[in-house]
């Protein structure tokens, strides 16, 4: 009987206190969703403004070749700047912060704590 009680009490002690000390994760990404109505493709990559980090990486781009809205959840530090940078290859035209984070922008950058950036279309 006493075996039984000892039982109980760790069991319900094992499951308060594992749920009290569960607590959600913070959100770290941040939302982008961006179109284009250029009539040419676009490149674009994702530029960290507070470390060395590019998304999707340093060798690719994601590529906007439709008029669709697409979005691109980041997975970021928390707290952390992030800039887009678009541009149509060989043409001179630039959004956000352009190819190579070359430029300086006012409205394309997100803090990274599950912010996300309503449909922002790249035209002409």
């Amino acid at each position: 009987m006493l075996h039984k009680l000892i039982n109980r009490i760790v069991l319900i002690s094992v499951i308060a206190f594992g749920a009290a000390g569960t607590m959600p994760a913070h959100a770290e990404t941040v939302t982008f969703n961006l179109s284009s109505t250029h009539p040419n493709i676009v490149e674009l990559r994702f530029y960290s403004q507070d470390r060395n980090h590019v998304w999707p990486n340093a060798s690719q781009v994601y590529i906007i070749d439709d008029w669709d809205t697409h979005t691109y959840r980041l997975n970021c530090s928390w707290g952390e700047n992030i800039c887009y940078g678009a541009w149509v290859p060989g043409d001179g035209t630039y959004w956000g912060v352009g190819q190579d984070n070359q430029y300086s922008c006012s409205n394309c950058c997100l803090i990274c704590d599950g912010r996300e950036l309503r449909a922002t279309n790249l035209s002409p």
